[in-house]
């Protein structure tokens, strides 16, 4: 049976060292042409809706192509800070190596789940040498839809474009950090291999309703998927 993985990128795969932040608030200043020292909370969102509700923070009249935008100027610094990011930042503790496992099996197809937009993720990706793990075509990004559990769908119907395999929700996993990665999968119809990796806890990982819960990704390759 193929098998479908959703991978999430920061806290789960890597860490940007606050370079991430940093870009949000130098790419919404350029585009808005507003100073901000705050943003909107990022744990497990998308990037329309952190950047929609910083707008409103901020109290921030959109023209309607802001986010369109701020997008390309986003992966633009991402790229330019690349070197800053290895330095401040770095792939998690078994990241490469789950990846390069599930790589190596024929029967499992790896791609994204994130609220990142495309081109920041895999300017992301680029810079801690990921990308040849993963089929990024085939993703799914904040810049597809503003509800994460919406992008789960996307994702298969993309993966099956592409295998013409049919991905359902006993043959496709999503492995993020958060509780929002929880939801996705339950709403979004996969099934969740959750990680304590980031700011939640396993406990709470477990609460929010995750019943494969590990705390590092260096246990994600001993699963029976």
């Amino acid at each position: 049976m193929h098998k479908l993985i959703l991978w999430d990128i920061d806290h789960t795969l890597i860490e940007t060292g606050g370079v991430g932040s940093e870009v949000f608030k130098d790419a919404f200043e350029q585009v808005t042409g507003r100073k901000i020292d705050r943003l909107a909370d990022v744990t497990g969102r998308t990037e329309q809706v952190i950047f929609r509700e910083t707008l409103d923070l901020y109290d921030i009249e959109d023209p309607g192509d802001y986010f369109e935008k701020f997008v390309q100027v986003q992966a633009a610094s991402y790229r330019a800070r690349a070197d800053e990011m290895c330095q401040r930042g770095r792939a998690l503790p078994g990241a490469r190596e789950a990846l390069q496992a599930f790589a190596e099996l024929p029967d499992i197809t790896q791609t994204v789940l994130t609220g990142n937009p495309k081109p920041s993720a895999i300017a992301k990706l680029e810079t801690f040498g990921l990308v040849h793990y993963l089929d990024l075509e085939i993703g799914a990004y904040g810049t597809d839809d503003s509800i994460r559990p919406n992008l789960v769908p996307i994702a298969q119907a993309r993966a099956t474009t592409r295998t013409g395999h049919t991905y359902t929700r006993e043959t496709t996993y999503i492995i993020g950090d958060t509780k929002s990665d929880v939801e996705a999968a339950h709403k979004g119809g996969a099934q969740i291999v959750a990680v304590a990796t980031g700011d939640t806890t396993v406990k709470q990982l477990r609460d929010a309703g995750a019943l494969q819960v590990l705390s590092s990704l260096r246990e994600v390759t001993e699963l029976p998927l």
